[in-house]
C-alpha cells in the first residue's frame, strides 16, 4: 500500500512538472512570435537575434519534455486519463516546437524586408493577427492547466477568425502585387509571414483539441463538426 501511494505521489509530481514545462515552453514561443513580427514592423534585426536564441532554448526544452514523457510511460505505466494526458503532452510539445519554427521563419523574413517600403496597414493587420494567435495559445495552455474543456472549445473555434484574416490579408497583398510590380517581392515575403502566423493558430488549435481529449475523452480531430 505504501509503495502504491508513493508511486501515485511520484506520478502526480511528474504530471505537475510536465504541465509546468509546457507552460514555460508556451511562454517562450509566444515571446518568439511577438518579437518576430515586431522585427518586421520596426526593422529591428536585434529582435531577430533574440528569436533565434530563444529557438535554441525551445529545442532544448522540446527534447527535455519528450524524454520526461517517455520516461513516465516506461516507469509508471499509467492508465486512462493519465495516459491520455502524457500522450497529449507529447503532442503539445511537438506543436510548441513547430510554433517556434514558424516564429523563426518570420524572423528570417525580417532580414529580407529590412529597409524595404512596407505597407503600414497590412503590417498593423499582421500584428493584430499575431496577437490573436498568441491569445489562442495562451488560452489553450490555460485550458490545459485548469482542465477547462469549454475554454478549449472556444479556443479551437476561434481559429476560423484567423483563417478569415489570413485570406483577406493575402488577397490584399496579391492585389498589391498585381497593381504595383515594384512591391512584388515585399508582397510575397509578407504573404509567407501571414501563412506562418496562420499555421501558429493551427498549432494552438491542436493544443486546445488535445485538452478536450484529456478532459472529455473525445478526440475532436475525428469529429470536427462538434466544434462547428
Amino acid at each position: 500500500m505504501e509503495q502504491t501511494e508513493h508511486t501515485y505521489t511520484r506520478f502526480d509530481d511528474d504530471l505537475h512538472s510536465l504541465r509546468g514545462q509546457i507552460t514555460t515552453m508556451a511562454d517562450l514561443v509566444e515571446r518568439q512570435i511577438l518579437r518576430a513580427v515586431d522585427s518586421i514592423r520596426n526593422g529591428d534585426l536585434n529582435l531577430v537575434a533574440r528569436v533565434l536564441t530563444d529557438e535554441d532554448e525551445v529545442n532544448r526544452r522540446h527534447l527535455q519534455t519528450d524524454l520526461a514523457c517517455n520516461s513516465m510511460l516506461a516507469r509508471l505505466q499509467p492508465i486512462a486519463i493519465d495516459l491520455r494526458e502524457i500522450i497529449a503532452v507529447l503532442h503539445m510539445n511537438n506543436d510548441l516546437e513547430r510554433i517556434g519554427d514558424e516564429a523563426k521563419k518570420v524572423a528570417i523574413r525580417a532580414r529580407d524586408l529590412k529597409g524595404r517600403d512596407l505597407p503600414q496597414a497590412q503590417l498593423d493587420t499582421l500584428h493584430a493577427m499575431a496577437v490573436s494567435v498568441c491569445d489562442m495559445l495562451r488560452g489553450a495552455v490555460k485550458a490545459f492547466v485548469t482542465r477547462d474543456s469549454d475554454l478549449a472549445q472556444r479556443v479551437a473555434a476561434s481559429d476560423k477568425a484567423i483563417d478569415t484574416t489570413r485570406d483577406k490579408l493575402i488577397s490584399i497583398l496579391v492585389e498589391e502585387i498585381g497593381s504595383r510590380t515594384e512591391v512584388a517581392t515585399v508582397g510575397v515575403d509578407l504573404a509567407f509571414v501571414v501563412q506562418s502566423i496562420e499555421r501558429i493558430g493551427d498549432h494552438a488549435k491542436n493544443i486546445a483539441e488535445y485538452v478536450i481529449h484529456i478532459v472529455d475523452g473525445v478526440d475532436p480531430r475525428h469529429n470536427r463538426k462538434a466544434l462547428a
